[in-house]
């Protein structure tokens, strides 16, 4: 972020500034005055012939004053000429051709002549030229023929010109020549060539003029280059040769000039104008130009480098810059030197100016005209446009040299003067007028002004005034009687009263009084005090990556009684608030930073009586440009030399170069990474393979990203050589069951080596050591045929071009196809209890490959009913598996296979063991279904619901009842009335009674007084043989086997309650 300097505050009274700090004091235009010239042509007045012509005379003076001209120091007649007229109420000349004529006819000097009763005022003398475009001369150019490494110079010689043409070169297809320091165009429009090179012969050159007032081009005929060489163009080994000249056959010379020609020559230049000093040299390399002044340094803030350092250029030169300044060519051939002696002239120039002198009756006065210049000019006084020595004598009149002395000036010594003073390079004429009046004070400006000014500024009150003689004026601040002057106050010779540094107590009226002798004159300006405008935050400089948003911050106090007025610049122009931008009262924001975006952000705030402003630096941080100029040097067997030249880094710092390569044999238009580099470099050498057609090109990366890659460079072919390494990634493997594909990586174009690139691939069963099988291929894979299921080969690639063979291969094991497997053996199904069944198997007796895992398939069954079907797969190491069983009544079949990548081979299939109540569980499944049971069941349902009537009875006569003897079967050590032998209805009405229940499924439970084989077990588990048969007892306690086999609820043995009734 920066501020201005200086401070930009512009307020009010600097504006209502009407006259300068020392300007003459203009006589109103009320009041009697001679002629003054306001405005009139150039001196060297070029016209377009395709215009009107028009010589611009205008002045003021009271009475108006009238016009005429002079054509060449003679009188010129607007009158008698139909084509010239003169513009109401100005001498303004308007020379007419759209009714004929020929604008040449008018060329020539003219003068303006304003006159009125007080004097004659001169314009200056007026050379009017028509501008010409003449047209090149018709000539038929032979081809030049220069032998390679010699200097050239193409001579333009363009048509003179009015005013002088702009000189460029192009060829006749309009291609602009390009220009360096080898070849370069001379101030004087010349076509200059160091030393010419094969290929300057690709295109003609063709000089054109630019004209400025007709705004045409004209072409010359072409010139056309044969150059003799002893190398072709298309030689780009030599070419890019480090010693290009030498590799060419070129003999190298020491520099010589071309222009100027010899070791000194001179100069002159007139003081203000441009000197422009040019050496142009000659030689093999291409000489450097260096510049010197003898005695001292070049002015550095003046001087310039043009051309390619061949052209020095100083502006506005001035007396201090003649001299002997020396131009040094060199290369590695030697050096030589040009002296060019520069003086330094000067058309005049005015030390004193004279200006109008306003005297009244009785005053003394002077007019004074200084000038100087080289050689020194001379003065030449006139009187209303009369030399002064032919004028009537005046007493009252002295001159002496430079200066009229005026004495007791009188009405009558009123005139206009003339002072001309010249030399060879040129003149200047200035009019002054002497008024002699008697006039008393008066006022220029408003009265009663309000002025408002910005605190701590310099502030400067006008109060312009007239009066003959000249009035004297003082200030006075709210009427009181002390003139202002001195200290913080400053009278200036025109009467404007200097405020150095506004303070807030200078706020009020102040008051101008002129006076002379023949009265006074006053007026009053009120004088307001405002703080002024800051920008407390201002914007900063920010880098930025390109797509990103920023905002720039720019916070305003100012005086709350001004309007402000907040807006932008970039690079100190109006901002144009596109969509991509929001302009708020204290920041600006930019979305999707672009390029384009880069610059100055200046903040102006405003108010109508000053301005604030802050400038920061937006930097758009942006990917590199490309690198150009590629250029390969250093040509070897294995190795080359890339140069190019770095692309702008967009203001983020090039940290890397990558360095690719392409190919026209393998891949013709793929790129490869050859290698990287730092950003610091922009030279490498490059370590190349036998046999490659390399191009390269570079990519620059900064931290914003990566370049578009460079154009490429010109094509290297190294020579041959066998391979030095095979392909890799060799692999064995098969695709069908009898056979094996042999694959590998195939070698890219910088190991090939050599043309024709082959594989010899070899083969051999490993546990046999026969002989080895070879087969000579062009690609990547070779399949063998007619081979056993999975066994192992050895395997050998080698990689062969016509120079040769690669090293000896590495030896590879691979295997031939897979087939599927054989079932596993010895699948076995054990269950150690009603949970769990274990299996177990052994591997495969014939796996026919590497096996990845094992299938094992599984459904529960009870009777002809089959449960849900399970799936498991398992690891190839794994070999047992356990099954929870999901209740203990239903078997498992179990099915197994194993798989190689071909897939699932032959399966074997095992069920669980039976269990041995499985028999009666089915069969009572079986007689659910029957007709009779159903019936039987309807029977039990109605005696059921007589028992439920009977148990309502008895349980309302309370009581309790021996039943053990009235059962069948004595009741169960579990049954907690079995010590007193009783039953107590009223008390355990809810529980079931005992007896054989029939489950909601249909099964029906045996009796306790059913023999069974439980009812003998000792408590230990049942126990099977492999085939499933008993081995042991059941140890299910009737308890267990009436609550988990009664899986839902059972109704009561009717027959057991009936029992109990009785």
């Amino acid at each position: 972020m920066a501020r201005p300097q200086p401070p930009p505050w512009v307020h009010a009274a600097v504006l209502l500034c009407l006259l300068g700090l020392g300007g003459a004091i203009e006589i109103p235009m009320d009041l009697s005055q001679p002629p003054t010239i306001t405005k009139q042509s150039v001196k060297d007045h070029i016209v377009d012939p395709r215009d009107n012509i028009l010589i611009e005379c205008e002045a003021k003076g009271n009475p108006a004053p009238s016009f005429h001209w002079t054509r060449n120091s003679r009188f010129f007649n607007v009158a008698k000429d139909p084509r010239v007229s003169m513009r109401r109420r100005s001498g303004t000349l308007v020379i007419d051709f759209r009714s004929g004529g020929r604008p040449e006819e008018y060329e020539g000097e003219y003068q303006c002549f304003a006159r009125n009763k007080f004097g004659t005022a001169l314009s200056n003398r007026i050379r009017l030229q028509v501008s010409k475009s003449p047209l090149w001369p018709k000539e038929n150019l032979d081809p030049v023929v220069v032998q390679e490494g010699a200097p050239l110079t193409l001579q333009c010689n363009p048509p003179p010109g009015l005013p002088s043409p702009v000189i460029f070169w192009m060829s006749s297809s309009m291609e602009p020549i390009t220009q360096d320091k080898r070849v370069s165009q001379g101030h004087n429009g010349d076509l200059y060539f160091s030393n010419v090179m094969v290929q300057d012969m690709q295109t003609d050159y063709s000089c054109n003029a630019r004209f400025h007032f007709t705004h045409t081009i004209q072409q010359k005929n072409p010139f056309t280059l044969k150059v003799l060489t002893n190398h072709p163009y298309n030689d780009s080994s030599l070419r890019n040769h480090p010693d290009m000249y030498s590799a060419r056959g070129v003999a190298e010379r020491t520099p010589s000039f071309m222009y100027p020609q010899g070791t000194a020559s001179s100069q002159m230049v007139l003081r203000g104008m441009d000197l422009l000093l040019e050496c142009i040299a000659s030689g093999v390399p291409t000489p450097d130009i260096a510049w010197y002044k003898k005695g001292g340094d070049l002015p550095a803030d003046k001087a310039k480098f043009e051309n390619f350092n061949k052209a020095l250029r100083i502006g506005s030169v001035s007396e201090e810059d003649s001299g002997e300044y020396f131009c040094l060519a060199s290369n590695k051939m030697g050096s030589i030197r040009h002296t060019i002696s520069v003086r330094v002239k000067a058309a005049p120039y005015w030390l004193d100016e004279p200006k109008n002198l306003i005297l009244a009756p009785g005053e003394d006065g002077r007019l004074v005209c200084r000038a100087n210049g080289n050689p020194k000019p001379t003065v030449q006084w006139m009187v209303n446009g009369e030399p002064l020595q032919s004028a009537p004598p005046n007493p009252n009149r002295e001159v002496a040299g430079d200066t009229i002395i005026f004495r007791d000036t009188q009405i009558s010594s009123r005139a206009v003067y003339q002072c001309n003073t010249s030399n060879e390079h040129g003149y200047l004429l200035a009019n002054a007028f002497v008024s002699v009046l008697d006039v008393p004070p008066r006022m220029m400006s408003p009265r009663n002004q309000l002025i408002r000014v910005i605190l701590y500024n310099r502030t400067r009150l006008d109060c312009p005034f007239f009066g003959s003689p000249i009035p004297t004026l003082r200030w006075f601040k709210n009427g009181q009687g002390s003139n202002l002057d001195g200290g913080n106050y400053h009278v200036y010779e025109n009467g404007s009263l200097e405020i150095k540094m506004i303070r807030k107590e200078d706020q009020g009226i102040y008051t101008c009084v002129a006076t002379n002798i023949l009265g006074k004159a006053e007026n009053q300006v009120r004088l307001e005090v405002k703080d002024p405008t800051r920008i407390f935050r201002m914007p900063e400089d920010q880098a930025v990556k390109r797509g990103t948003t920023v905002q720039l911050e720019c916070r305003v106090k100012h005086d709350p009684s001004l309007k402000l007025t907040v807006s932008w610049l970039k690079d100190d122009q109006p901002l144009y608030i596109g969509n991509r931008m929001k302009k708020e009262d204290d920041s600006l924001t930019i979305f999707g930073v672009a390029e384009r975006d880069q610059g100055s952000y200046t903040c102006v705030a405003s108010t109508e009586l000053d301005q604030d402003r802050a400038k920061a630096y937006l930097t758009v941080l942006g990917r590199p440009d490309r690198p150009r100029d590629l250029e390969l040097t250093d040509l070897a067997e294995r190795s080359v030399r890339l140069t190019w030249i770095p692309g702008d880094d967009n203001n983020s710092p090039i940290t890397d170069y990558v360095v690719q390569f392409e190919e026209d044999q393998f891949q013709p238009g793929v790129w490869h990474d050859h290698s990287k580099f730092p950003g610091s470099v922009n030279s490498a050498v490059l370590q190349l393979s036998p046999y490659v057609n390399y191009q390269f090109r570079v990519i620059a990366v900064n931290e914003v990203g990566s370049s578009h890659p460079s154009l490429p460079s010109e094509r290297y072919r190294t020579s041959g050589a066998p391979p030095e390494s095979n392909p890799s990634d060799v692999k064995g493997e098969g695709t069908r069951k009898n056979n094996m594909e042999i694959t590998w990586t195939p070698m890219n174009a910088t190991s090939a080596f050599g043309p024709n690139l082959r594989y010899i691939v070899k083969w051999r069963r490993r546990e046999t050591r026969e002989t080895w099988n070879n087969a000579t291929v062009w690609g990547s894979r070779y399949v063998v045929g007619q081979t056993p299921v999975y066994v192992p080969y050895e395997i050998r690639v080698q990689a062969e071009n016509d120079f040769g063979k690669g090293p000896e291969p590495d030896t590879v094991i691979g295997y031939s196809g897979e087939d599927l497997p054989s079932a596993p053996r010895r699948f076995r199904v054990r269950q150690p209890n009603l949970q769990t069944i274990n299996l177990e198997w052994d591997h495969p007796e014939h796996p026919n490959g590497i096996l990845t895992g094992y299938s094992l398939r599984y459904v529960p069954f009870n009777g002809t009913k089959l449960g849900k079907q399970m799936v498991e797969n398992f690891s190839p190491n794994q070999t047992k598996f356990t099954v929870q069983r999901a209740d203990p009544v239903s078997r498992y079949r179990f099915t197994l296979s194993a798989r190689t990548q071909v897939g699932s081979g032959e399966a074997v299939t095992e069920e669980s063991p039976a269990s041995p109540n499985e028999a009666y569980t089915n069969n009572r499944a079986d007689i659910a279904t029957q007709g009779w049971f159903i019936g039987l069941m309807c029977a039990i349902a109605l005696l059921v619901l007589i028992l439920l009537i009977v148990c309502f009875i008895k349980r309302s006569r309370g009581g309790k009842y021996p039943v053990r003897e009235k059962k069948d079967v004595p009741l169960g050590p579990e049954d907690p009335k079995e010590e007193d032998g009783s039953f107590d209805y009223s008390d355990e009405d809810n529980k079931p009674l005992q007896g054989s229940q029939t489950s909601l499924d249909g099964t029906i439970k045996q009796q306790e007084s059913d023999d069974s084989l439980v009812d003998y077990g000792e408590g230990g588990e049942g126990q099977f043989n492999e085939d499933g048969s008993f081995i042991g007892q059941y140890t299910v306690k009737k308890d267990k086997e009436e609550t988990e086999g009664n899986e839902s609820s059972e109704a009561t043995s009717p027959v057991n309650a009936i029992y109990s009734l009785a």
